[in-house]
């Protein structure tokens, strides 16, 4: 993508990740107001207490519009977790969350990380088959309802 930029998540991106997730996963998905809420617990979370040293998180953006996120956060000393992982549907289909995962990925190798987790949803079936295709492995699959709906939780994991 032309005139693309990666740059790292700042504190003044947080209400534009929010409202990406809120309206993304309840027009796509038919989220509840539920889902919202938690990306906005993650976020914050993230924004008080991140360690910089081995935790970070990317916005994609084109001639100064966000086009996506993808975040790597630590689960324990040996294993990042891939989080708030989303695309605007016009950056979609070009690449992008290809290199936002390999990003990702990278710089968890990078920071010695001996793989890397992600739990998402069955429906998410795009995002599904990008990880696949870049050597992740569904580990675990189960029925729930979750944010007002049934569906199906999956974690995938991926091993460097």
């Amino acid at each position: 993508m032309e005139n693309l930029e990666i740059r790292r998540f700042e504190a003044a991106d947080r209400d534009w990740l929010i409202e990406q997730h809120q309206v993304h996963y309840a027009r796509e998905e038919g989220f509840d107001s539920s889902f919202g809420v938690l990306v906005a617990s993650i976020i914050d979370d993230f924004l008080r207490n991140h360690d910089r040293a081995c935790e970070a998180g990317w916005i994609a953006c084109q001639r100064g519009q966000r086009l996506g996120s993808v975040f790597c956060v630590r689960s324990d000393e040996a294993t990042a977790k891939l989080r708030l992982f989303v695309l605007t549907p016009d950056a979609r289909g070009k690449g992008l969350g290809r290199e936002m995962l390999e990003t990702c990925m990278g710089f968890a190798r990078a920071e010695g990380y001996k793989g890397m987790q992600l739990w998402t949803h069955e429906s998410h079936a795009a995002a599904g088959a990008l990880y696949a295709r870049n050597g992740w492995t569904l580990v675990e699959s189960k029925p729930v309802v979750s944010f007002g709906k049934p569906n199906v939780e999956q974690t995938w994991a991926i091993s460097f």
